[in-house]
C-alpha cells in the first residue's frame, strides 16, 4: 500500500472522531431537593413566612406536580437569580406559582408565574455576590392552597459543578 492509500482513510477516521466528539449534548444539572414533607398553607394568608434558613418543601399529588429551578448567572457586574419553570404533570392545572428571593443583604423581592405555564418560562431577580441568597417558590393548587415546592440557597458561583 502506498502512503496516499493509508493517508486518506486515516484522515477520514480523524474527521469522523472529531465530529462525533463535538456533537454530544451537554446535560443540564439536576438540582437536588431534600426529602419532601407535606406543608400546606391556606391561600388566604397574604404574608409568606420569613426565616433565615431554607425549610423543608411540601409535595403535591403526582397529577399536580410541577418543577422549578433556581440558579445564579455568576456575573459579578450584574448578579441575578433566575427561577425557571421546568414542567410537570400539573403544568395545565396549577394556576399560579409565587416566587420569593431573599438576598443576603436583607432585601426581599417577590414575583409570580401565571397560566399559561410554559417550560423555560423564567423570572429574574437581582442578587448579591454572596452565598446566602435564598430562593423560594409556592405552587398554588386549584383549591387555592399554597405548597412550597422550592426553598434553597442560590450561591453566586458554584465551582464544583
Amino acid at each position: 500500500m502506498t502512503l496516499r492509500q493509508l493517508l486518506g482513510p486515516a484522515l477520514l477516521l480523524v474527521l469522523v472522531l472529531a465530529v462525533a466528539g463535538c456533537t454530544q449534548p451537554v446535560p443540564l444539572p439536576v438540582p437536588s431537593t431534600p426529602t419532601p414533607t407535606v406543608a400546606v398553607t391556606p391561600a388566604a394568608t397574604t404574608t409568606l413566612p420569613d426565616s433565615a434558613t431554607p425549610e423543608p418543601t411540601g409535595s403535591l399529588p403526582s397529577y399536580w406536580s410541577v418543577n422549578v429551578q433556581a440558579q445564579s448567572n455568576g456575573q459579578a457586574i450584574n448578579p441575578q437569580i433566575t427561577i425557571t419553570f421546568r414542567g410537570g404533570m400539573g403544568q395545565s392545572l396549577i394556576p399560579r406559582i409565587e416566587l420569593k428571593v431573599t438576598r443576603s443583604d436583607g432585601v426581599v423581592e417577590t414575583g409570580e408565574m401565571d397560566q399559561p405555564l410554559t417550560i423555560g418560562q423564567s423570572v429574574t431577580f437581582a442578587a448579591t455576590t454572596g452565598y446566602q441568597d435564598r430562593a423560594e417558590a409556592w405552587a398554588i393548587t386549584p383549591q387555592g392552597d399554597a405548597v412550597k415546592i422550592l426553598d434553597q440557597y442560590v450561591p453566586f458561583r458554584s465551582y464544583n459543578s
